[in-house]
């Protein structure tokens, strides 16, 4: 939403950044496969799902099929489904069009380069952030275990990657991991996710208050609400 809609919101911390360029384990640009390791010499399945200390416990192709059993025409109302209602388009019969074949796992590149232009979200701010950059400074907080269950971290290298590096303005936000923490991290380093998911509220609106403080334009009233 910060991205889509920079002119509105004072700021937002993202506690799990799912960007399609890297979907997972699948780079839907490169990849030959969705399903399988880039190889010439042998199929090796990509995992989908690890643990905290990064033993897999699922492969890519086991969820898609799962899936296809729940529902045809990708009404399964699971993950991936889901993902290709919001980001893709609309197939010929009608329904979500998929980003790759179910059953064989090749990936359909005109539905990955639609799912690129409107909603990779590194690929977004990179193509425009010379209109988006200057809406979003400090806005940008990204918190995520570096053992995310769903590999989703390996998106945030990649945004951070660009964040990092931007100019004319440079980003002014954070990109923020936690060791060995698993998938919805958000930034306490000391308690488990079952304990830090009920003190994010405590945690995150004192620096929302310094943050409007910082930006509030002229006139603002920045007494009435500090009690």
């Amino acid at each position: 939403m910060a991205i889509h809609h920079g002119h509105f919101p004072r700021g937002f911390p993202e506690f799990r950044d799912e960007p399609p360029t890297s979907d997972l384990t699948v780079d839907i640009y490169s990849d030959d496969n969705a399903y399988f390791m880039n190889s010439d010499w042998k199929r090796t399945p990509k995992p989908s799902g690890r643990n905290w200390l990064g033993l897999p416990i699922s492969v890519l192709q086991e969820d898609i099929t799962w899936e296809m059993v729940l529902g045809s025409r990708g009404r399964s109302g699971e993950q991936w489904s889901i993902w290709e209602a919001v980001y893709g388009p609309v197939g010929e019969d009608g329904y979500a069009a998929p980003i790759w074949d179910r059953v064989t796992g090749e990936i359909d590149r005109e539905v990955a380069e639609y799912w690129k232009e409107n909603y990779d979200l590194r690929h977004i701010l990179e193509r425009d952030w010379d209109t988006l950059g200057p809406k979003l400074v400090g806005k940008l907080r990204i918190y995520i275990g570096d053992m995310d269950n769903w590999y989703l971290n390996n998106a945030v290298y990649l945004m951070e990657d660009f964040l990092e590096n931007t100019q004319d303005p440079h980003y002014g936000g954070l990109v923020e991991y936690g060791d060995r923490y698993e998938h919805c991290w958000s930034g306490d380093h000391k308690e488990p996710l079952e304990i830090q998911r009920l003190t994010v509220y405590q945690r995150f609106f004192p620096q929302f208050a310094q943050h409007l403080l910082r930006t509030a334009p002229a006139g603002a009233d920045l007494s009435s609400w500090r009690y």
